[in-house]
């Protein structure tokens, strides 16, 4: 029996390569045939997410597992010598989704469901969301995409439509209340930390200030990230005490970081992802009717 995700959004964090953990449980949700009319995310959880709408089962595996390793995809050598790029963003972004593992725009754009692309203005340091049903997406969903997983310091600056973007999770890493407020009251988050996890305080003012001294709005935001991330997690789990939400998420740390290139390491975390959905189905179906 399919559950009726009719008045339930979707909320997905990033995480960079822990985001395999994401793929895994969305992974599970599509076996279901399991679809939200509203879905919204922020960097590898926005990558996911854009994929599941298109209903290309397997896909985030193959982009994400297959071509780990490969420097064309990740490399420090590219990152120290030439253009202080760890990701490929061109390789990401473009070479992959049009040519190598081909994306099927048409039938993400015949899906009747909401996706939000939460990414970060440089230049106010606030979220700014991109929408499928407000037309933003439309031409624009692979900038949109490489821009909300614009690591700083990592990756340039997204310039489109005269703003600056960046990484979606520096604003707004768990976009719950963007979804709430687009009037999705209950709200299942799929998050790449493990119950108890806080994130620490950046103590390297000085070389943010350095790198992005001409947009102080956007220092000072990432200075409060941690405070943005606790806040946010402890709303969450209020939520899902009040039965607002629906938490799926590692039971334990992950043993991937955010630029993990092990490919057994990146499988092993897929496999996590589709077990604990597997596992939490039974109680997200009793939720969500």
């Amino acid at each position: 029996m399919i559950p009726a995700a009719n008045d339930a959004g979707l909320v997905l964090e990033g995480g960079g390569m822990r985001g395999l953990y994401t793929a895994g449980v969305l992974e599970y949700f599509a076996e279901r045939n399991l679809v939200f009319p509203y879905q919204i995310g922020v960097s590898a959880g926005a990558c996911m997410a854009a994929s599941y709408l298109s209903r290309q089962r397997g896909r985030n595996r193959k982009v994400n597992i297959d071509f780990a390793g490969d420097p064309r995809y990740l490399s420090w050598r590219r990152f120290l010598r030439r253009r202080r790029e760890l990701f490929g963003m061109d390789f990401i972004f473009e070479e992959i989704p049009r040519n190598l593992v081909p994306f099927d725009f048409q039938a993400f754009d015949e899906s009747d469901a909401e996706f939000v692309v939460g990414t970060t203005d440089v230049e106010t340091g606030r979220p700014a969301y991109y929408s499928k049903r407000g037309g933003d997406l439309d031409g624009s969903l692979l900038t949109l995409l490489r821009a909300s997983s614009s690591l700083p310091f990592f990756a340039p600056i997204v310039e489109y439509q005269g703003r600056k973007l960046m990484d979606g999770g520096i604003s707004d890493p768990i976009p719950v209340r963007k979804a709430e407020a687009d009037g999705y009251a209950r709200n299942v988050l799929i998050l790449t930390r493990n119950p108890g996890y806080k994130k620490s305080r950046n103590r390297l003012r000085w070389l943010l200030e350095r790198k992005f001294g001409t947009y102080p709005a956007f220092v000072e935001t990432m200075l409060r990230r941690h405070e943005l991330y606790n806040d946010t997690v402890a709303y969450a789990e209020e939520q899902e005490r009040k039965g607002l939400a629906f938490l799926i998420r590692p039971q334990l740390p992950l043993a991937v970081g955010r630029t993990e290139q092990n490919k057994q390491k990146l499988e092993s975390l897929y496999r996590q992802g589709y077990e604990d959905a597997r596992q939490a189905y039974p109680r997200l179906a009793e939720w969500l009717s």
